[in-house]
């Protein structure tokens, strides 16, 4: 199974590999024409089984191979590790013919991208997501970011990996939190887009929750396929690219609060996108209709959190909650004094609409975020 779209007339691919096809990713070094220097930039907490099958891989080909081990966690995508990378290739004089490879979730994968781009302005990224949503969200679209200042994702660019692999042995080994995170974002392009994303997710709830992998490639090639959809001719988020950060103006002011506040990762980026999408619908809507009903049981079928009280953070409320609001303002959507959101009144109808009503933001935070 493959997944190509274009970007500025330049082709690019997303393989889903069973077992034994490593080969993909040594057929698409061959194709790029590259000087065979490779930098393998990867995830500690990922199988070193899987690991060592991509190296041996790499090694047969003749690579001559560099190696970053890091922890994938969101304290590291910051500048540290975006200099830790580029030294390696200023020191190993890599070229703009060579290969930066990630092997991880959103993090590895955000930070190795953003190198890729600025490294000589730019040489040859292979992405490998280990994560459920770095599979169907941040593999693909060319965002690259690090974190600032505490602010999420505000120092960053454009740069579209030449190939995406994704690996059935990596979804064998994705952590069961990790693997249901991931839905959430699936759920989102479901709800934005015009496919039958839902009705896949429905009908094939217990075959995908079971990780037949058929089915979760099925899943995951619809959901990225309907991605490319938004972004493929709105790169630089004008207008229709916006659409896929439903959920994410919450989510965002979501993460940054607790992070800033217990400075560990206690609520995944899709965890946080899923009650986003609450959070949204019922702004827009001012209420709690049939289609926040609708999502909350897609949430609730794919265990993910519909709230922060049922997500076992040992959170501060009303800190919390002030900090939230606060956050909200910092999202980079934002181009007058109110913050913008999606609304979305009916699937497959978004919008991008600002929040002037304060006293109801308020209001959303309590009853949705709270589950009050």
């Amino acid at each position: 199974m493959q997944l190509k779209y274009k970007i500025d007339e330049n082709e690019h691919y997303v393989h889903f590999c069973k077992k034994d096809q490593l080969k993909k990713i040594t057929d698409c070094l061959d194709r790029s024409q590259s000087d065979k220097n490779v930098l393998f930039v990867y995830d500690n907490n990922v199988n070193k089984t899987i690991v060592k099958s991509i190296l041996d891989e790499l090694n047969s080909f003749g690579c001559n191979l560099f190696v970053i081990e890091c922890k994938g966690s969101k304290q590291n995508k910051n500048e540290k590790f975006l200099f830790k990378i580029l030294d390696v290739l200023l020191k190993n004089k890599f070229t703009k013919r060579s290969i930066i490879i990630s092997f991880g979730g959103g993090v590895v994968g955000d930070v190795t991208a953003l190198a890729s781009s600025l490294y000589l302005r730019g040489l040859i990224y292979f992405c490998i997501p280990t994560t459920m949503t770095a599979i169907v969200d941040s593999s693909i679209g060319g965002k690259t970011a690090i974190n600032y200042k505490g602010v999420i994702n505000s120092v960053g660019n454009y740069y579209h990996p030449d190939a995406v692999f994704i690996l059935e042995e990596t979804i064998k080994e994705i952590p069961e939190r990790e693997y249901f995170a991931g839905f959430a974002e699936i759920i989102k392009c479901g709800l934005i887009g015009k496919n039958k994303i839902l009705t896949y997710l429905k009908k094939e709830k217990n075959e995908l929750i079971n990780r037949k992998i058929e089915k979760v490639f099925k899943i995951c090639f619809m959901t990225l396929n309907e991605k490319i959809k938004f972004f493929s001719k709105d790169i630089y988020e004008n207008n229709t690219r916006l659409m896929l950060n439903f959920g994410h103006t919450f989510a965002h002011a979501i993460e940054m609060a607790i992070e800033n506040n217990l400075k560990k990762d206690f609520i995944r980026h899709g965890e946080a996108v899923g009650i986003g999408i609450l959070c949204e619908i019922y702004y827009s809507s001012k209420s709690k209709n049939s289609l926040f009903q609708t999502v909350l049981d897609y949430l609730e079928q794919f265990n993910l959190p519909v709230n922060l009280n049922n997500s076992n953070i040992p959170i501060k409320k009303v800190k919390i909650q002030n900090e939230i609001y606060h956050n909200l303002f910092l999202d980079k959507k934002r181009v007058d004094k109110h913050p913008r959101y999606i609304s979305l009144k009916k699937k497959g109808n978004p919008s991008i609409q600002e929040m002037k009503d304060y006293d109801f933001i308020n209001d959303t935070i309590l009853k949705v975020i709270f589950g009050k």
